[in-house]
């Protein structure tokens, strides 16, 4: 790895395909429960189960990938046969997933979880070396926060065109408007997109050397080698604040649509309420970075949980026609946003450093595995759990539900009180790292 910064066209070129993988992954995790459960007749229940056990196994499968991508590295430091691999899943996968046939009931729902899988393998597969690739350009603190910052205003930008062009494009032409008609001609521009991302990342971005052979090490079995991040203490601490954090923010990424439909009844302006706030998580990007800068990573991004409680709760409070409080929820959470993109995954990297100062290699790729099945496993909760639950509090898609009622509470309350908790848990986590030092529970300095 090179300490020296990243030249701008480098670091662009790396960053591009970020933008790709959040325009999947936006329209997958927000649009698919209403698209089957509302739209194409699929019970909550159904919707739900599907996506738990989807995303279950799609998360089992993530560590597996990130070690079989340090073992390919090895040697040769090339991460790009797997994004290679995934591009044309990806885009298989997600075409399927919005084109469905006209299939009711059961084949339908297995219509649904066919092609689920498809696109979690190619996004899986795609992200983890994506990743892992992003941790290994540079060894600098504040390089690292640079990079993961890029990559996360590309992902932003890309979640701005999903939250944008859905709805654009079904009423593009005299089309019959309407949100599967949106996502069928969405996924269709998407494979373009992709495409050039992934050229411009694969050929573009900087090269990294050669990992150590060690990262390949035969006398440890799969499952070792596997669970080996989980011997790190620090990565456990930054693991527990990420799985509450992560599913504090999932239930709502889950449920906004239900949420702007039957509580604000502005069903209309669903599209512009992602877009507002994604578009003030990208603006307010250079302030977390500066932020870290002046306080640190650990602190910046505790200050901007609670931004996030302080800013979201009052959408419990919103009801029929509050379209610009919601508003206003949107632009100050999103800033708020702006945190969770740049600083976790940038602590990630420093923490992985203390397998370096041990003598050990440096598994990007089994650490970014773990990384990624946690979050999937907030996602899989969030909407295995909140779906059937808010369907046995009564609730059925098209109701106008009171605010402060059980959708409100789902939706808002909820993810606030989480996310106080992993205040909590980070305040107290055994992570403390400068530009010259990363502390962990021991109280032993690595470099």
């Amino acid at each position: 790895m090179n300490a020296s910064p990243l030249p701008r066209a480098r670091l662009v070129a790396y960053a591009a395909l970020a933008a790709p993988l959040a325009m999947a992954a936006l329209p997958v995790y927000v649009h698919v429960p209403k698209l089957y459960g509302d739209d194409l007749g699929l019970s909550l229940g159904v919707v739900g189960a599907i996506l738990l056990a989807a995303r279950l196994l799609d998360a089992l499968q993530d560590p597996l990938l990130g070690w079989w991508s340090d073992r390919v590295a090895a040697g040769s430091g090339d991460r790009r046969p797997f994004i290679v691999a995934a591009v044309p899943l990806l885009a298989l996968g997600l075409i399927g997933l919005f084109h469905p046939p006209g299939l009711t009931g059961l084949p339908l729902a297995a219509w649904l979880a066919g092609c689920l899988g498809i696109v979690y393998v190619g996004f899986s597969m795609g992200a983890i070396s994506y990743f892992a690739m992003g941790a290994e350009l540079s060894p600098d603190y504040h390089e690292r926060t640079r990079v993961t910052a890029a990559r996360g205003a590309f992902g932003v930008a890309g979640v701005l065109v999903a939250a944008a062009l859905p709805d654009w494009l079904a009423t593009l032409n005299g089309g019959p408007g309407g949100l599967g008609e949106g996502l069928r001609r969405f996924s269709l521009l998407y494979v373009p997109i992709l495409l050039l991302a992934a050229a411009a990342t694969l050929f573009g971005s900087p090269r990294v050397g050669a990992l150590p052979p060690a990262a390949a090490s035969a006398d440890r079995t799969l499952l070792r080698s596997l669970l080996a991040p989980l011997a790190n203490s620090g990565f456990r601490g930054l693991l527990l604040v990420f799985v509450v954090s992560g599913v504090a923010s999932a239930i709502p990424a889950t449920l906004i649509l239900f949420y702007v439909q039957d509580v604000l009844e502005r069903p209309e302006q669903s599209g512009a309420f992602l877009a507002l706030y994604f578009l003030f998580g990208a603006a307010g990007m250079p302030f977390w970075v500066a932020a870290s800068r002046r306080v640190g990573k650990k602190h910046a991004w505790l200050l901007g949980m609670l931004m996030s409680v302080t800013a979201f709760v009052w959408a419990f409070l919103l009801g029929p026609g509050d379209a610009f409080g919601f508003g206003m929820v949107c632009a100050l959470s999103g800033i708020a946003y702006g945190a969770e993109l740049a600083l976790p995954p940038s602590i990630l990297a420093d923490v992985v450093d203390r397998d370096r100062a041990a003598g050990t290699q440096r598994p990007d790729g089994a650490y970014f595995g773990l990384w990624q099945l946690t979050e999937k496993l907030n996602l899989a909760l969030a909407a295995g759990l909140a779906l059937p639950a808010l369907g046995a509090l009564g609730y059925q898609p098209g109701t106008v539900q009171a605010a402060m009622g059980p959708l409100s509470t789902m939706y808002a309350a909820v993810p606030c009180a989480l996310k106080l908790l992993a205040v909590a848990i980070l305040w107290v986590a055994p992570i403390e790292r400068t530009a010259g030092a990363t502390t962990v529970t021991s109280g032993a300095t690595l470099p």
